[in-house]
């Protein structure tokens, strides 16, 4: 895939080929520097793409961000260095910023209708300021809910075994648990995942596979495949000499199909401690099983926090560059 790169400013646009992916030049996310440190860098929203909600009735705006601190995790309250313009400033944006790349954090509903209008999410962290527009721009159109060329549907979250399924982008908060402080509040969830129905590549040689994983170039024009680089938002590469961190999300591989995370979306990150993370999930021959997932969270002051649980199948973190397949919820919790 062709890269676009320029030393002042990131400049990020998806030119869709169906609901594919590609980038190239257009959307602006203003910054004051391009380094990748380990402390005192800056913070960038993402915008990962824009979609037709399950029912088709409204909009999502699928969001993450960027925190190039790789040992600085960050906290950017509610207000001035942290909002969403106009309508805001709290459209469910997250708090807590951990250092890497994290993808669809959350989602922002629009109506159908909502045109060429535009929101802005400005972020301030370590005296640098940046901030993207939030809009319903064509090229960035994405199915969160399917992969077309893969017949791949994101993991399926419930907080009850026969509870209501969730899947794609998180809507607002959808439980609120109790927890005593000290005490561990069990974390558990039931998740289910079905495979690919097809695979683009299987009639490839061995050595193409390898090499291009059904990869096009955008400026020929090709549709973005599984290989394409999970955080194509953004062209770091030149802008920091090379180096392109990650999120440490462990990607799909042997032994598992589904992995279970959870993260800090609000709160003090030094008042949490998570149980073991994170939860590997194997359906072996039944692809139609309901998995249980369950970890815990310690909590060593009182208050209110929001957690998020991420459930990733073997694409990994950012689909494989897809936007598809990955599920999040966000969850409250009031700790006493």
């Amino acid at each position: 895939m062709t890269a676009f790169r320029t030393p002042a400013i990131v400049l990020a646009t998806m030119m869709a080929v169906g609901s594919w992916v590609s980038v190239g030049r257009g959307q602006q996310v203003t910054q004051p520097a391009m380094s990748y440190g380990v402390r005192g860098e800056a913070i960038f929203p993402a915008v990962e793409g824009w979609g037709p909600d399950k029912d088709g009735k409204n909009n999502i705006i699928w969001v993450g961000y960027y925190n190039r601190n790789a040992e600085q995790t960050i906290d950017v309250p509610i207000g001035p260095n942290n909002r969403i313009e106009p309508g805001g400033p709290d459209m469910g944006q997250p708090t807590h910023f951990e250092p890497g790349r994290h993808y669809g954090v959350f989602g922002i509903v629009v109506p159908k209708d909502f045109g060429t209008k535009k929101l802005t999410w400005t972020l301030t962290a370590n005296g640098q300021t940046s901030a993207v527009q939030l809009w319903l721009n064509p090229p960035y159109w994405v199915n969160f809910f399917l992969n077309p060329s893969t017949g791949n549907t994101p993991p399926v979250i419930r907080f009850a075994q026969n509870g209501p399924g969730l899947t794609g982008p998180p809507l607002g908060i959808v439980e609120t648990r109790t927890a005593t402080v000290n005490q561990p509040l069990a974390l558990t969830t039931w998740v289910s995942d079905r495979p690919h129905t097809y695979d683009p590549e299987s009639e490839l040689p061995p050595e193409a596979r390898a090499a291009g994983r059904g990869r096009g170039d955008a400026a020929a024009g090709g549709a973005r495949g599984r290989g394409a680089r999970p955080d194509a938002n953004f062209d770091f590469g030149n802008a920091i000499g090379g180096a392109q961190p990650r999120s440490d999300f462990p990607r799909g591989g042997p032994g598992y199909d589904v992995l279970v995370n959870w993260y800090i979306h609000r709160g003090d990150a030094s008042k949490i401690t998570f149980g073991q993370q994170p939860v590997r999930l194997k359906h072996g021959d039944n692809v139609d099983a309901v998995m249980e997932a369950t970890t815990s969270a310690t909590f060593s002051a009182p208050g209110t926090y929001v957690l998020r649980v991420q459930a990733n199948d073997e694409t990994g973190d950012g689909g494989g560059g897809d936007l598809c397949c990955w599920s999040n919820a966000l969850v409250t919790v009031n700790v006493k």
